[in-house]
């Protein structure tokens, strides 16, 4: 009853504007990230397969570096929409944070948008050129879209990776100065935040595209053309999935100095424990592990890299500023646990390979393949779920609480609902293109002027 009471003050005490701006932020964010994935990953496959196509004169190679390409338009044009939304969104939903830190962050936005403006620029050209430039000239100028995409995803992370790991300013009653940007731009978390975030790009994309090549596999479509688009991107999403558990234990080691709350509440750990286990699953319920399985001493191993290292608890984090422990926890797992699954898949199919099966042949394995590219998304968004709940009741860390950063206003709500209405008209108009464009391409209309335009009647027939 008490904490119950405990509950009902803290809601009356928290800012009008601070439950509808957090779940716009989270529907904002959760949705935009899977289209930076691929601003940031499908260059790189339509630059592959678009090479294979001119040097060794693949026309298959080549078909699929058209088609991508005009995908990736598609999804260009909607993820523009999304991160303006965003853009705005971080000044009006958060006036605490932007307005005493908007000098402090001011940088790594300014080079972000140049950096959009750098992408559009050269997807066009590369677009245009089908045809109208020479091969290899035409082949370059993915490499400056491929820059662009990491620099902007870089200079995103690097407002995150701040947030984590405030540096670059002093906060004295209440006044920021002494602002170097830079050094917030290049805080002691971001190259690591970022490599996470970049090498995680690769598995999504990489996953989605092979999985879409796999259902044509499975409906009997077994040319060449869906065997090569097949392989490539699930080349890039194996290594990406293998290398993804490293730099994620890399990441990881720092939490115990710079983020002990974080660290406990992934490892459930309630009280500081030398050796900690390892907890799969499971919930703090009143302060006892349920519903879980424990392994002794793995947890400090994993945590800390070291038996003789303790995993901070819970009991060393005032009460005030723990995050939502069993959110945190399962979120966290949840990343892990796909990310192995991801991983054993494509290290399977390798196997296999080497030995002389082919698991294309192997409908269970194609089911499969279908699958990783919806649970790699999902993956994705646990792990930003763990990491920014995790952060909580900070928004910058140690520094500015949530609370003090949203603002009083009720209109949030209503700001709400319209973006889940944008949203939702966003995501219907992308399948619904998506799915034309995959439709003509299947009846034969290989050269698309426009993404939406209505096919010819014969084609349409056919498609039917």
């Amino acid at each position: 009853m008490n904490s119950s009471l405990e509950i009902l003050t803290a809601l009356a005490a928290d800012p009008e504007g601070l439950l509808p701006a957090r779940n716009q932020m989270a529907l904002s964010l959760g949705w935009h990230i899977i289209l930076a994935c691929f601003g940031v990953a499908f260059p790189a496959m339509i630059f592959v397969v678009h090479r294979r196509g001119v040097v060794k004169g693949d026309a298959d190679a080549l078909e699929l570096a058209r088609r991508w390409s005009k995908v990736s338009a598609v999804l260009f044009a909607i993820g523009a929409v999304s991160g303006t939304v965003l853009s705005f969104e971080m000044g009006l939903l958060w006036p605490g944070l932007m307005g005493p830190f908007g000098d402090v962050l001011g940088l790594p936005f300014a080079f972000e948008g140049l950096a959009f403006f750098v992408e559009a620029i050269f997807l066009g050209i590369y677009l245009y050129g089908w045809g109208r430039l020479a091969p290899r000239v035409h082949l370059l100028t993915l490499l400056p879209m491929m820059a662009a995409g990491v620099v902007g995803s870089f200079c995103v992370l690097a407002v995150n990776a701040w947030m984590n790991n405030p540096t670059g300013f002093r906060y004295v009653d209440g006044e920021v100065t002494d602002v170097d940007p830079w050094a917030a731009m290049f805080n002691d978390g971001v190259w690591l935040m970022f490599a996470h975030m970049w090498v995680g790009a690769f598995v999504v994309v990489g996953f989605a595209v092979s999985g879409v090549y796999a259902a044509g596999l499975l409906r009997g479509r077994r040319d060449r053309h869906h065997r090569l688009g097949f392989m490539v991107p699930f080349v890039f999403a194996t290594v990406a999935a293998l290398a993804q558990p490293l730099v994620g234990h890399v990441l990881g080691l720092r939490l115990a100095e710079t983020q002990p709350a974080k660290l406990a509440a992934f490892e459930l750990a309630e009280t500081t424990e030398q050796p900690a286990p390892l907890r799969l699953g499971g919930v703090l319920i009143d302060g006892e592990f349920r519903y879980g399985i424990e392994i002794p001493k793995v947890g400090s191993l994993i945590a800390r890299n070291s038996l003789g290292k303790p995993v901070p608890g819970l009991d060393t984090v005032p009460e005030d500023e723990r995050p939502p422990v069993n959110l945190t926890h399962l979120a966290f797992q949840a990343m892990v646990g796909l990310g192995t699954l991801l991983a054993a898949l494509g290290l399977l199919f390798w196997a296999a390979r080497w030995r002389g099966i082919e698991l294309l042949e192997r409908r269970w394995y194609l089911r499969c393949a279908v699958a990783a590219g919806p649970l790699a998304a999902i993956a994705l968004e646990a792990g930003w779920i763990a990491t920014e709940v995790g952060r909580q009741p900070w928004v910058v860390y140690g520094v500015l609480r949530t609370t003090e950063a949203a603002g009083e206003s009720p209109w949030i709500w209503w700001s709400l609902t319209g973006t889940i209405v944008v949203y939702a008209g966003m995501t219907v108009g992308a399948i619904v293109v998506l799915r034309s464009m995959a439709r003509r391409w299947r009846a034969g209309e290989h050269d698309l002027p426009s993404p939406y335009a209505p096919g010819s009647p014969e084609l349409e027939e056919s498609s039917r």
